[in-house]
């Protein structure tokens, strides 16, 4: 469940890469999913940094999927 307050970025599979959607924003293109999955803990980061909760979700990890 998600808690109201919490920012989620989610790393998921985008064109013929990956990228970070966050709010049905997508940003951080990428080839390789690392690369992306950085690109989210970073903002993440920038955002715990500012005293509000995040999370960062990837899709096909820990049982995770995105439905396209």
């Amino acid at each position: 469940m998600r808690h109201p307050d919490r920012v989620v970025f989610t790393v998921a599979r985008h064109q013929d890469g990956w990228a970070v959607e966050q709010d049905g924003v997508i940003t951080d293109h990428a080839q390789d999913k690392e690369v992306a999955k950085a690109a989210a803990n970073k903002r993440a980061r920038e955002v715990q940094d500012r005293g509000q909760p995040c999370q960062v979700r990837v899709s096909g990890e820990h049982g995770f999927f995105v439905v396209a």
